[in-house]
């Protein structure tokens, strides 16, 4: 049975063939650059994002130099690479929101095609990108303001056999640290519950393009590829994975300036110090606790905070 082709908004792959173009967003200005690489023979279809922050610049990287090495000729199946999701952010150096809106639009998948700019963008991503994958993988990092030690959430969806499958997508990434959890409105976790299974792999962060995270994602993602059985051979080995089955964020109740005194991969007890908020004059405010025991996965490195804004974040052992 002969092959059909990949449509994705405007851009249409027939079988062996690679087509990169524009993916508008009805009623914005926004376009994403997308890659399509249909495979000669049958297979899974992979859809992978980057940039849903505009500032998480390894993943942005690799999206890109994934899409540009792989050969159509090597596929068995279909990749689909949106390389800049949130293009205003990264346009802006914007940090978690896309300046059209303010809005972050990991926090409203699966969009809204009626709503604002976020709610249109992640919509758009949604419906032409990943539905209808039979895996997705969305590529994140530290944001301009973040350190984080890398690390993959997967989610908890209430679906077993898609929540094992991403687990395994997860396992295959290659990255030490593996976090169950669920945040409202996120990519992965929208994918999830449509039964698709879906990873958020975090690499990199403080804007800085480092290539030891590039090739972490590049690695990642090349593993997932051949897992999933779209380019032939084995995954490539990589560090024993410890499965966190909490995910505590720590937001700011102040306007002040956060001061932590952990760094990403700490272990911290429960109530322990991890920092404190100062106001504009230097004084103390509020002392900053850890709310569970685990490891630190990211902290915020920039002193300026205000009300709601994440300051670091726990993830707890199983």
């Amino acid at each position: 049975m002969e092959r059909e082709s990949v449509s994705v908004g405007p851009l249409r792959a027939g079988p062996g063939t690679k087509v990169t173009g524009w993916l508008p967003v009805p009623g914005t200005p926004i376009e994403m650059p997308v890659t399509i690489v249909s495979g000669t023979r049958p297979g899974p279809r992979l859809a992978v994002t980057a940039g849903v922050h505009g500032g998480e610049y390894p993943g942005i990287e690799a999206a890109i130099r994934t899409a540009s090495q792989l050969d159509p000729a090597d596929i068995s199946g279909t990749v689909v690479i949106a390389h800049i999701v949130n293009v205003p952010a990264f346009q802006q150096r914007a940090i978690y929101v896309c300046p059209l809106d303010g809005k972050n639009p990991n926090r409203v998948f699966p969009g809204d095609p009626e709503g604002t700019a976020s709610d249109r963008l992640a919509h758009t991503v949604f419906t032409e990108i990943i539905a209808g994958s039979d895996y997705y993988v969305d590529l994140h990092g530290g944001d301009l303001n973040e350190s984080l030690v890398p690390f993959t959430i997967v989610a908890s969806s209430g679906r077993p056999d898609t929540d094992a499958r991403s687990l395994a997508l997860a396992q295959a990434y290659g990255i030490p640290y593996v976090v169950r959890g669920r945040v409202g409105g996120a990519t992965y976790a929208a994918a999830a519950q449509q039964g698709i299974p879906a990873i958020l792999a975090e690499a990199g962060g403080g804007g800085i393009l480092d290539e030891a995270s590039v090739q972490r994602h590049m690695s990642g993602l090349f593993n997932v590829l051949r897992t999933t059985g779209i380019l032939p051979g084995s995954p490539v080995p990589g560090e024993p994975v410890t499965v966190l089955t909490g995910f505590h964020w720590v937001t700011s109740s102040h306007t002040g300036l956060f001061y932590a005194e952990v760094s990403p991969g700490d272990r911290v007890s429960r109530g322990a110090r991890v920092g404190e908020i100062r106001d504009y004059f230097g004084r103390r405010m509020t002392e900053v606790t850890s709310p569970e025991e685990g490891i630190v996965l990211f902290v915020v490195t920039s002193p300026a905070t205000n009300p709601k804004d994440p300051l670091f974040a726990v993830g707890t052992p199983g």
